[in-house]
């Protein structure tokens, strides 16, 4: 069973920082796309970061391109985001992710969510002004 745990959300001021982790187990050794999403109620999902676990090449959108950095650790079979700089438009729930698709492919889609094979519960990030 496939597991994508999701921590480090939290309130936090504008210009502050924060880190997400996203702990995964069971899933399978031909998934190796993993990324990070969030979403607003009323709004699609986003692809904001992205990572090809076996090279550690990685994509982000420009909404967050400078202030976020996505990273892993195999040897904990984690994930996570660091988010600096943040903003009251980076107010969303953010999701893990693990994509089966070519990563290179993934990445020049944006992150288009019809490949993510596999969801986290999600961790609220609520930034105040």
């Amino acid at each position: 069973q496939v597991q994508l745990v999701e921590s480090g959300g939290g309130s936090v001021q504008a210009g502050g920082s924060l880190k997400l982790s996203c702990v995964a187990s069971g899933v399978p050794y031909d998934v190796n796309c993993m990324g990070w999403f969030r979403q607003v109620p009323g709004k699609t999902r986003e692809g904001i970061a992205g990572v090809f676990t076996a090279e550690g090449r990685t994509y982000y959108a420009d909404s967050v391109k400078g202030r976020f950095t996505i990273s892993q650790d195999n040897a904990k079979k984690t994930l996570y985001l660091q988010m600096s700089d943040l903003k009251p438009e980076d107010n969303a729930m953010y999701y893990c992710a693990a994509a089966r698709a070519f990563c290179h492919t993934w990445f020049r889609e944006e992150l288009d969510p019809g490949y993510v094979a596999y969801w986290g519960q999600g961790t609220q990030v609520t930034v105040s002004s």
